[in-house]
């Protein structure tokens, strides 16, 4: 009982003082105009190098990282990839709060220029990091074409159909699954049926102004609701502003 007794103290007291000899990083990351950058890639030089990924409100936490000096590196499609020296103190934790810079790549056959579809490069870069099959749609793409409501902005993804109703598109078809069989989520809230008789969400009812992007979920995590066989679609809508914001639509015919 006593070498029991003793193995365990041993065992806690390691892991105290392990656990002194390290410090956690965290911080926010924006862009030049204040807006939040969710799924901006967080990588610092430890040995291994440990790698993540900020949230939807642009902060990441690293913990367990041994005390020393590092440097951490943040990448973004369309910014300016940035390095900063941080030092890691022993039980303490480091903030980081990072601007990114927009900045034009120009490369052999593709030109990636960060100061347009500044949303849409937001969008590609979330859905390159997620860990789930996804396919993420920002306003100032939805804008290109002239669709009036949710459905038939959605119906240009690839993957998904929609179910035509008095010429509308109405209910949604993800990888060829019935509707019923998908979920719908406005802000990651499970929106209803505006039928009785069965889950269908009415995509035609939500127009396409009132939304900042759209998220579609083809392969469903642990940590989401296992109500979607098909698939998920998030809505993400517009944020007010501070200030007066004007907005516009040019068509030629």
């Amino acid at each position: 009982m006593s070498k029991l007794l003793h193995f365990f103290l041993c065992m806690i007291f390691s892991s105290v003082m392990v656990s002194a000899q390290t410090g956690s990083i965290q911080g926010k990351v924006i862009d030049d105009l204040g807006l939040v950058m969710p799924g901006a890639g967080i990588m610092i030089n430890t040995t291994p190098p440990q790698t993540t990924f900020t949230d939807n409100g642009g902060k990441y936490q690293m913990t367990g990282i041994p005390v020393g000096n590092y440097t951490l590196e943040i990448s973004y499609i369309g910014y300016k990839t940035l390095n900063f020296d941080v030092t890691v103190e022993s039980g303490k934790i480091t903030t980081q709060n990072i601007s990114l810079i927009e900045e034009s790549v120009l490369g052999d056959e593709v030109l990636i220029l960060g100061d347009r579809l500044r949303g849409q490069a937001k969008a590609l870069n979330q859905q390159k990091n997620n860990a789930n099959i996804t396919n993420i749609v920002a306003a100032d793409q939805i804008g290109k074409f002239p669709d009036a409501n949710i459905g038939d902005a959605v119906k240009r993804i690839p993957g998904i159909t929609m179910q035509n109703d008095q010429g509308e598109a109405r209910n949604i078809i993800i990888r060829g699954m019935a509707p019923q069989l998908n979920s719908v989520m406005i802000n990651g809230e499970r929106v209803p049926s505006a039928e009785g008789d069965n889950r269908n969400v009415q995509m035609d009812l939500i127009p396409a102004d009132m939304v900042q992007a759209i998220e579609v979920n083809k392969a469903v995590l642990p940590n989401m609701d296992a109500d979607a066989i098909g698939g998920s679609v998030n809505l993400v809508t517009r944020k007010a502003t501070d200030g007066l914001r004007l907005s516009g639509t040019l068509a030629v015919v």
